[in-house]
């Protein structure tokens, strides 16, 4: 079958569940990913075929994008911070307003002599904030935690597969089995999204990604920016900063909160205009 003739294919059987732009982009993954065909290619050779073997594959996760299951665990793999990531079910899957996060606080730096610098990014899932750091900061030094054993082994594959170091630690930040060191740097983008919320959720979202990396419980909306700013108390050095990627919703009180624990604030706005970041600095 022609490659051509399969899209027409992929493209009918799933217009009832996502829109024709989507698709196409789903397409396009698909064949860089396991062909490695670009949508440029496809279009000067358009006799290019598929093999049985490749058309059973496409099927195959044809019904997987049918279930809503997201293309970045169907392939293994996403892209954050022009670095490559692997993803699976034990991990959230990146944001383009963690990438903000980041840019934040590398330009916060730029002007800084950050060589010895020493950052913690906590609740680190893929490792995404942690390796991005990294990456971007070859002289400091970056630590990371994690409740998830299994979330930690996909990090730790990605800290090797980018060429960085980063200590992981497993940990509960709500109940820590040890004092820490201090930090220049504390980050996090934590759980946030509260129940009452949920119905707004993509299924692709809702039926794959980790509950625990996602959710809080209405009454308690603001528990892990408590304990983190709480720890920032006694690990992070005086003048560091503070950094969260927040829920849009409760910016004010998030700030409140920071601001309760005596740090001075900056609320930032994503590309969207939302409240979805915030940095204290400890007094």
């Amino acid at each position: 079958m022609l490659l051509l003739d399969y899209k027409k294919q992929f493209c009918t059987g799933l217009k009832n569940e996502y829109p024709l732009e989507e698709i196409n982009s789903f397409f396009n993954i698909l064949i860089a990913h396991y062909l490695s065909v670009t949508r440029l290619e496809l279009a000067l050779n358009p006799k290019k075929k598929l093999s049985s073997e490749e058309i059973k594959l496409f099927d195959k996760i044809l019904l997987q994008l049918q279930r809503h299951e997201p293309i970045q665990y169907i392939i293994g793999e996403t892209e954050f911070f022009g670095l490559k990531f692997q993803v699976n079910k034990n991990v959230l899957i990146p944001r383009p307003e963690t990438e903000e996060l980041v840019s934040w606080i590398l330009s916060d730096l730029s002007d800084n002599n950050t060589s010895a610098i020493k950052i913690l990014d906590i609740g680190t899932g893929s490792g995404c904030i942690a390796i991005s750091l990294a990456k971007n900061l070859p002289n400091a030094k970056i630590s990371a935690l994690d409740i998830s054993k299994e979330a930690l082994k996909v990090a730790s594959n990605n800290a090797e597969a980018n060429g960085v170091e980063v200590k992981l630690e497993n940990q509960d930040i709500l109940h820590l089995n040890k004092s820490l060191d201090s930090f220049d740097i504390i980050v996090s983008n934590p759980p946030y999204v509260r129940d009452l919320e949920k119905k707004e959720m993509n299924r692709n979202v809702l039926e794959n990604e980790p509950e625990g990396a996602l959710y809080v419980r209405d009454n308690e909306p603001l528990i892990f920016y408590e304990a983190i700013t709480d720890l920032a108390q006694t690990s992070l050095n005086k003048g560091g900063s503070l950094y969260f990627e927040i829920n849009q919703f409760l910016a004010k009180e998030t700030e409140k909160l920071l601001k309760e624990f005596g740090f001075k604030t900056t609320l930032k706005k994503d590309i969207f205009g939302n409240f979805r970041m915030i940095k204290g600095i400890k007094q």
